[in-house]
């Protein structure tokens, strides 16, 4: 069962896939996180050893109270997407779901949930980088260019579409359309490999979500899914 996170732990795991770079994460803070979110194992040399979901985390706890070694905190923000697991919840059977979807992450709403908490998904980037969709191509996913490791798009849309299952009706929120849409290449990888998931979109939308509160996004899909009934 997936842990719930407090509002301070909702705030550093936040920062922790901040882009850019948070430069002000505290250690208690982190390390408080990282206590609620899995086992946590002191080793003789020091070490602070993290387990989730058979994932592993080891790091070296700083001498200061900052934590700013990137290295490091790109470690961590790949432990937390990589040992996380789809809420058994998010999706029930006969769900209308909500999608909201760019370069940085997707958040999936119950949308007959008033006050719904979106399950946040974010894509794996090592270097912090986050470079756009379209200078990503399927070959060369994963691949350094230009002397930076690009992010790891293809986990990122996997774990969307596993959050889905389920669901009776699927509306896709973007920000934009064409080659570095995340809308767009979220339908692709659906239709690709997830057919049976692509026929239950309801709709594609583009929407200026930057400046649209949850509760605006969450009324604009409900009326969409009462129009289309």
């Amino acid at each position: 069962m997936e842990i719930q996170l407090s509002g301070t732990h909702q705030k550093t795991y936040n920062a922790v896939f901040q882009h850019p770079i948070a430069h002000n994460l505290q250690w208690h803070d982190l390390r408080s996180l990282l206590g609620n979110l899995a086992e946590e194992t002191e080793e003789h040399n020091g070490n602070l050893k993290y387990t989730r979901h058979n994932q592993t985390l080891t790091i070296h706890p700083p001498l200061h109270k900052d934590f700013s070694d990137i290295k490091e905190l790109m470690k961590i923000r790949h432990f937390l997407e990589h040992s996380a697991v789809v809420k058994q919840d998010v999706t029930a059977d006969g769900m209308h779901l909500l999608v909201v979807i760019d370069h940085r992450e997707a958040r999936i709403y119950k949308t007959e949930l008033h006050g719904a908490v979106p399950e946040k998904i974010v894509p794996y980037d090592p270097d912090g980088s986050h470079r756009h969709l379209h200078n990503v191509d399927d070959e060369g996913n994963g691949q350094r260019q230009n002397g930076q490791r690009q992010p790891e798009l293809k986990p990122f849309y996997e774990t969307i579409a596993r959050s889905l299952n389920g669901a009776e009706k699927i509306l896709i929120f973007g920000s934009s359309t064409g080659s570095s849409s995340a809308m767009d290449h979220l339908m692709a990888e659906l239709k690709q490999n997830h057919p049976e998931l692509a026929k239950r979109v309801a709709g594609t939308v583009v929407v200026n979500e930057q400046h649209m509160t949850e509760n605006q996004l969450l009324a604009q899909a409900r009326s969409f899914y009462a129009s289309s009934n």
